[in-house]
């Protein structure tokens, strides 16, 4: 934007007033240029947009410098500070209807979370189990309580999955929003979420969520278990 100071702020200000949105609470030169303050968002306004008075005021058209080069200037300076003051509210609100839709999303997902992890730490402890000796005494309860881990642990991240693909999708949604990922999800009110393992979305696909990892590192389990049934030569 240019140096305001090069003309009257007054002179802008007055071009410039009759388009100014309701949620504007201040609007100042500030070293050489215009600093907005707005009424916060909630997100569940109207995207906020230059009113129809700022493309139809004739005082704002496009007048040749060669014609008149200090209508020239201020009306220059009157258009880019209010495209740079709608801009700025633009980007508040994505910021801020992110958040919103996060919030209304999210619902019981740290709940989900927390089973899962609960399941996770039980399925972890019935594995490293196997490499005992007590396991190999009881090897086919302690394979058969591993199975049922497994089926407890995917069950629960395919529960995370139902909420985490609403997320994702807010966030593709989102996804020119000035604020990450984390930091949306914290504004919203839940900083807990910088561990969960969110997949990705996209128009409504889901992809690499929580479930697809379990069944990852149950393929690795399983492997893992067969190679050793082979080289061991054990039939159990």
């Amino acid at each position: 934007m240019p140096d305001t100071f090069s003309v009257p702020f007054q002179q802008v200000l007055d071009r410039i007033t009759p388009h100014l949105p309701p949620y504007l609470r201040k609007i100042e030169p500030v070293h050489g240029r215009v600093t907005f303050e707005f009424t916060p968002f909630t997100g569940h306004e109207k995207e906020p947009v230059k009113p129809q008075s700022y493309y139809d005021d004739p005082q704002l058209n496009y007048v040749p410098e060669s014609e008149d080069q200090a209508e020239h200037r201020i009306r220059t300076i009157a258009r880019d500070v209010l495209d740079d003051l709608y801009q700025q509210a633009s980007k508040r609100w994505q910021d801020a209807a992110y958040v919103a839709e996060l919030r209304r999303v999210v619902r019981d997902a740290p709940e989900r979370w927390r089973a899962y992890e609960r399941e996770a730490k039980a399925l972890k402890a019935a594995y490293a189990y196997l490499r005992t000796a007590e396991a190999g005494r009881e090897w086919p309860a302690a394979i058969s309580r591993l199975v049922d881990a497994q089926d407890r642990t995917r069950a629960a991240a395919d529960r995370f999955d139902e909420r985490a693909a609403h997320i994702a999708n807010a966030q593709y949604r989102h996804l020119y929003a000035d604020l990450g990922h984390t930091q949306a999800l914290t504004e919203a009110g839940y900083p807990e979420a910088k561990d969960w393992h969110i997949g990705d979305g996209f128009g409504g696909y889901y992809r690499d969520g929580l479930t697809a990892k379990v069944d990852r590192l149950i393929e690795e389990q399983e492997q893992h278990l067969a190679k050793v049934r082979r080289l061991s030569g054990t039939t159990h």
